[in-house]
């Protein structure tokens, strides 16, 4: 029997999960619920592989994950198994596009690029409960984006890591940090190669506490320069952090 490999590209709400990866004392994973769904409607054992984790209750716009299959018409019939595929997922999860790929293809290692949103919201708005951070108060946001460029200067993200990982390395390479302020959100885009456990999170609500003038911009560079997690400010809450984007090598998609 032939296996192909395919790409699948998906989006979540991710408030009622543990995250994307599986977890041995939590059973609701999006992980685990593709995987269990695309074995059933394949009717051959599924293991997905995605692109990267997202912790418990944060988002994904876009998300890809690969896996391998016997079966044949996953392409010439995909907007058909995209339908069952989406039938079968609860209402917090979807499924875009199925795409062949080769055969050593990978989700998590061939991506070059990751890119997060945190969405702060200024108005208590209840229809956005759990998909937006409300944070009651004025932000300097001119401080809070000459932060951002700060981190340009570094690429050892350790203050920023959640601690007793599994990483061999912090450094990460950095290729945008940029807030914006609307009439009702202020937003905060980073991109990077590679992003270690809650650094997007601990990167936000250490810039938080520059922009209600809590702390200076020497301060911001003192807390990355010691490389460690207890020095650097709160993580912002899971609700308001989306991954957006996800980019491949050359040829991966195509």
């Amino acid at each position: 029997m032939i296996h192909q490999r395919f790409f699948i590209q998906l989006s979540y709400n991710g408030t009622a999960y543990s995250g994307w990866q599986i977890q041995k004392n939590s059973p609701h994973t999006v992980q685990q619920i593709v995987n269990e769904m695309l074995s059933r409607l394949l009717n051959e054992p599924i293991t997905v592989m995605g692109c990267g984790r997202t912790d418990t209750g944060v988002h994904a716009r876009e998300y890809f994950a690969h896996f391998d299959s016997s079966k044949e018409d996953l392409i010439e019939n995909q907007a058909q198994w995209i339908l069952k595929f989406n039938h079968a997922l609860p209402k917090d999860i979807a499924i875009q596009k199925i795409i062949k790929v080769d055969e050593k293809a990978n989700a998590r290692y061939d991506a070059i690029s990751r890119t997060y949103q945190y969405i702060i919201t200024k108005k208590k708005n209840p229809f956005e409960i759990d998909k937006a951070c409300f944070l009651y108060g004025a932000l300097n946001v001119d401080g809070m984006n000459q932060a951002a460029k700060t981190l340009f200067e570094y690429n050892d993200f350790s203050a920023f890591a959640k601690s007793n990982t599994q990483n061999k390395t912090n450094i990460c390479s950095l290729y945008r940090a940029q807030w914006e302020e609307t009439e009702d959100l202020i937003t905060f885009t980073i991109s990077a190669n590679r992003f270690l456990r809650d650094m997007v999170r601990a990167i936000v609500g250490t810039t938080l506490e520059v922009g209600k003038g809590k702390m200076s911009l020497d301060k911001f560079k003192e807390i990355i320069e010691t490389k460690t997690r207890s020095a650097a400010g709160l993580s912002a809450p899971a609700c308001g952090l989306y991954l957006i984007k996800v980019e491949y090598k050359k040829g991966i998609l195509e």
